[in-house]
């Protein structure tokens, strides 16, 4: 499994991803996003799923970039030809795949904006080559292991809010993922994209690096949960109040025909 997220703001974009790479008993450390960058066209893209896969759609799609990147000058379009190479690589191996028991299994995170955009552009790709925009309403998408990290960034993630922000609520969506899934763990590489900048900064936190931020989140945690004493005290003294008396007799009476 992997957590890979991508965020959108109007400040522009962050992306976030562990590097365990899980093998059956082995683990090891691997990148997830790759960065391509070119004079006014800037993107980046996070994959979960087969690494095979992912590095052959990907070497594909950066030879089709240097042949035709004139012609590539919006998000939309490069979205279009990720998927063509994604459909290629898939028509290529997923016979020998099969054979061999495993499936064709790739998911993305593409973002970025190229010179003819107007703005910053996110997208989920699927393994078939089709995608969706992110936007404003729900503006993150996360692949992989989805479930523990999600429920914070529903409650406090909102478009309006800065890439400060961003880099904030991600690290504590990963802090929550990393400690309820063994196969996502550090280091994280993450990935900042201020709007109409054409320039991708990009940078690797360690453990050590992001020790503060879990034993914040582990602190505050543990501070709400008996903050939340006061609100729950009426509640169980109800229950309370309810357990001291005779539970209510619900046999029906039997009715008798006239």
């Amino acid at each position: 499994m992997t957590f890979c997220l991508g965020m959108k703001c109007a400040e522009g974009l962050l992306a976030l991803a562990d590097t365990r790479i899980t093998s059956g008993t082995e683990t090891s450390v691997a990148k997830k996003i790759s960065v391509h960058q070119y004079p006014s066209h800037s993107m980046f893209i996070l994959t979960s799923g087969l690494r095979s896969a992912r590095d052959k759609a990907i070497t594909y799609f950066d030879a089709r970039l240097a042949e035709d990147e004139t012609n590539i000058d919006r998000m939309y379009k490069a979205a279009n030809l990720l998927a063509q190479e994604i459909r290629r690589a898939r028509d290529e191996d997923q016979e020998w795949l099969r054979a061999g028991g495993l499936f064709w299994d790739l998911h993305l995170i593409f973002g970025g904006q190229l010179e003819n955009d107007t703005e910053h552009h996110l997208y989920l790709i699927y393994p078939e080559g089709n995608w969706i925009e992110v936007g404003e309403g729900t503006p993150y998408v996360i692949i992989g292991e989805s479930r523990y990290g999600k429920p914070l960034l529903d409650r406090v993630w909102r478009y309006e809010r800065s890439l400060a922000d961003a880099l904030r609520d991600g690290l504590l969506s990963f802090d929550a993922t990393r400690t309820s899934a063994s196969d996502v763990d550090y280091p994280i590489d993450v990935v900042l994209y201020r709007r109409d900048s054409y320039e991708m900064v990009e940078q690797r936190f360690s453990e050590a690096d992001l020790a503060p931020v879990a034993e914040f989140w582990m602190g505050a945690i543990r501070e709400s949960v008996r903050g939340a004493s006061e609100v729950v005290a009426p509640l169980f003294a109800r229950l309370e109040r309810a357990e001291s008396q005779p539970p209510p007799d619900t046999r029906s009476a039997r009715r008798v025909a006239p």
